[in-house]
């Protein structure tokens, strides 16, 4: 509205010009090279109007003549352009659904309308992995990867290709490069903390960890978690040659993760070492009061050497106090009193856990039975309960269980994957199973079984079955082995389960002591 308003504004200032003009014609006279020109103003006006038209209009012609080369240049270049984004658009299309046959066609006129263009890359490098041309694939990416603009799309591609081959060492050099060019990348920096970690470069790693907190790839919780799983492998690593560094490091790590029981038994360990008594102890009575673990009470227990069973069995009396009520305090006492030979102690402490025992309450039974009383029968009695029994809890990572304590799962190599479990418990449940009673191995695909023992394991295994302990390991002592500092965990195997395991079974009666004279029936465990 506003512009009809203002053109007929201007129309009607140029109608009273051109009668203003029209009532006060004037004459104009022009005199030059003997020619002599009389005429009115508005004649002469209309005149120049007209001349400045004209050469505006021949100048426009001649203009536009001398520049069709490039006109007719940038119209095709146009139409080329458009050509090549539609097919573009319907090969990445093409590639999405799966039409190999259209997203080999596309790519190929892509490739000859607008060849090097980075979309154009993008759909050759996409068609060849759908065709299975790994070769055709990688080169598209390395050629992207040599552009500034594709940089980051070629070294993701190359990467994804070296993991297809199996190729870890250069798939690391595409990461690390990656997250040298572009720090903020996820990908590139969780790749690149994973693979030093799996290399055991925990320096490395710290230094991947830090630049990844500082960009903003991983929250404050996970950062101080992960910061302190590291410090503790490396504290581990470095235990024998360098104690004052390696304390320093666990120390760090118990302060950034209060729960991780490896720090706090290391830090210990190695306060022990360096006489500080009463700091390991407050340390891990802190750690106890977080996470009431095996290798706490063990390292508690045996904190100060050359102290007497019934010591020990005081100190860990004192520990469990703290944790009433708790499956660990119980086991941790009944171990120590066992050692101290107190074994009416030892019943009292596992006296509330009898009604549904685990596998380590059974065995305690089992050696207290026959320590006591030398009831044999009793003690092969709990060993069979025993193998029926719920699972105790156990370092666990992707479905493998070690018994040793690992900063990376030695299936997957993710960091803090080790986690102190019940083995596959989250398959159990996930089942709509009975974690507690039902057998482990049923939550698993037929075809995804381990083949079953030849034989039944004995009574002083567990089902879940890991490396052996060291065999300094004294066998009556049944306690965890404390990890040598920067050793590594024996291999990992798969979980296995007593073949055609019924579950638990109701306690049975007594079996009444046999005559004297009767001959000795044949043991099934030793």
């Amino acid at each position: 509205m506003i512009r009809v308003i203002v053109f007929l504004v201007a129309v009607g200032v140029l109608a009273l010009a051109a009668a203003w003009l029209a009532d006060r014609p004037g004459d104009v006279t022009i005199t030059w090279l003997r020619w002599r020109i009389d005429t009115s103003v508005m004649v002469l006006m209309s005149a120049v109007i007209a001349v400045t038209v004209i050469a505006v209009v021949l100048w426009s012609f001649i203009r536009a003549l001398m520049r069709s080369p490039d006109i007719l240049a940038l119209f095709f270049r146009n139409r080329r352009g458009a050509r090549g984004y539609q097919a573009i658009s319907r090969g990445l299309v093409a590639v999405g659904s799966g039409d190999v046959r259209a997203a080999r066609k596309f790519a190929h006129e892509v490739e000859r309308i607008a060849p090097g263009e980075p979309l154009a890359l993008m759909l050759a490098a996409q068609t060849a992995q759908l065709t299975g041309d790994r070769a055709a694939a990688e080169e598209a990416f390395r050629t992207m990867a040599a552009r500034p603009d594709t940089k980051i799309f070629g070294l993701r591609g190359l990467y994804v290709e070296a993991q297809r081959r199996e190729d870890m060492a250069a798939a690391q050099a595409y990461a690390e490069e990656a997250a040298k060019s572009a720090p903020s990348l996820a990908w590139a920096g969780q790749a690149v903390l994973e693979f030093r970690c799996a290399g055991g470069d925990w320096t490395g790693a710290l230094a991947a960890l830090d630049s990844n907190q500082k960009h903003g790839l991983v929250d404050k919780p996970t950062y101080r978690r992960q910061r302190a799983v590291l410090l503790t492998a490396r504290a581990l690593e470095i235990a024998d040659s360098e104690r004052e560094r390696a304390r320093a490091l666990a120390l760090e790590a118990v302060k950034l993760a209060p729960s991780l029981v490896p720090a706090a038994a290391l830090a210990a360990r190695l306060l022990v070492d360096a006489q500080e008594y009463r700091k390991a102890g407050r340390l891990l009575e802190s750690s106890w009061k977080t996470n009431p673990h095996p290798d706490l009470a063990d390292a508690y227990a045996h904190l100060r050497p050359g102290e007497s069973a019934r010591e020990r069995l005081t100190r860990v009396e004192t520990l469990a106090r703290q944790t009433p009520g708790h499956v660990e305090s119980a086991l941790a006492v009944a171990r120590a009193a066992l050692d101290a030979r107190e074994f009416s102690v030892a019943h009292m402490a596992l006296k509330p856990w009898l009604a549904g025992p685990t596998q380590r309450v059974a065995e305690l039974m089992a050696e207290l039975e026959a320590l006591e009383h030398g009831n044999e029968g009793r003690a092969r009695e709990w060993m069979t309960r025993a193998l029926h029994a719920p699972r105790d809890p156990a370092w666990t990572a992707d479905g493998f269980v070690s018994e040793r304590w690992m900063p990376v799962s030695p299936v997957s190599g993710r960091l803090d994957a080790v986690q102190w479990k019940v083995p596959l418990a989250d398959l159990t449940q996930g089942a709509g199973r009975d974690a507690d009673t039902r057998p482990v191995i049923d939550a698993l695909p037929t075809d995804a079984r381990p083949p079953a023992p030849a034989a039944p394991p004995k009574p002083k295994e567990q089902p879940v079955v890991v490396a052996e302990p060291p065999p300094t390991a004294a066998p009556s002592a049944r306690r965890r082995a404390r990890p040598e500092p920067g050793s590594r965990p024996e291999a990992v195997i798969p979980l296995v389960h007593v073949p055609d395991d019924p579950g638990p079974e109701p306690e049975p009666a007594p079996e009444p002591e046999p005559p004297a004279d009767a001959p000795r029936r044949l043991r099934l465990f030793k």
